[in-house]
């Protein structure tokens, strides 16, 4: 006995709901009272991936997935390296694709973090390049590391200052290809009143001086991204809605 085959309409409605959702004006309010309220219990530190650290939201890892899995980068850069377990993640899902290679760039990469990545069994899709991620030495030792017709896709995640971010973005936004993306997190921190903004941290980031307002300075100035509304849209219980942008040309 054959069944109706639903998957069009079924990607179809959950598009019309991601971009219903991304509408909801209460919905996020909710989401930002309710990550605030987590926060006072490191909720982003919880998580691990594969027994490392990831120091992310569930629905962040999410999100990335997803974009990783539909445009199949050869390369990913990621600013920011931590505990590792956020390149270890980007990583595995190469590994599962069978090709590509993440670049962790990170100003400090500790010993025992550094450890925690080299031992590990998807460290072979891992380079780790130490320094300053907007610096000229840096920059070109990452260049070096992407071949000739790759598809290059970034992620900044290290200083959130809205100049630093900026200065990435402008570094590393001519890297990536067309159909590719560039993610810039924790731009919830654009949508913080100094109430309701993260305490738990070496360093708080307000208004005005976050990923958010980098992103959209940039977006200004620079033709090739556009915001993935579909995807963004559903981005509530996430360090970075919005912050998800696709290259165009």
């Amino acid at each position: 006995m054959s069944t109706y085959d639903d998957r069009r309409e079924f990607e179809e409605n959950k598009r019309k709901q991601s971009l219903a959702l991304g509408a909801d004006k209460s919905a996020f309010n909710h989401s930002i009272e309710l990550i605030s309220e987590l926060d006072k219990h490191d909720y982003s530190y919880l998580w691990s991936w594969m027994g490392v650290p990831i120091i992310q939201l569930p629905a962040d890892v999410m999100a990335t997935q997803e974009v990783i899995w539909a445009t199949k980068p050869d390369i990913i850069i990621e600013t920011g390296v931590a505990r590792g377990g956020s390149v270890l993640f980007m990583a595995s899902l190469l590994e599962l694709m069978g090709n590509g290679t993440v670049i962790g760039v990170d100003i400090d990469i500790r010993a025992h973090n550094r450890d925690s990545i080299e031992s590990h069994p998807m460290s072979k899709r891992v380079k780790l390049i130490e320094g300053g991620s907007a610096d000229a030495d840096t920059l070109a030792k990452v260049r070096a590391e992407i071949p000739e017709n790759a598809r290059v896709m970034v992620v900044l995640d290290s200083d959130h200052s809205r100049d630093h971010v900026l200065a990435e973005c402008r570094a590393y936004g001519p890297m990536v290809t067309p159909g590719c993306y560039m993610v810039v997190a924790d731009t919830l921190v654009g949508h913080l009143t100094a109430e309701n903004a993260p305490k738990k941290r070496s360093k708080i980031w307000y208004q005005g001086n976050e990923p958010l307002s980098a992103l959209r300075d940039y977006m200004t100035e620079c033709d090739r991204f556009e915001v993935d509304e579909v995807l963004n849209g559903k981005l509530v219980l996430s360090s970075s809605p919005g912050g998800y942008v696709r290259c165009v040309r």
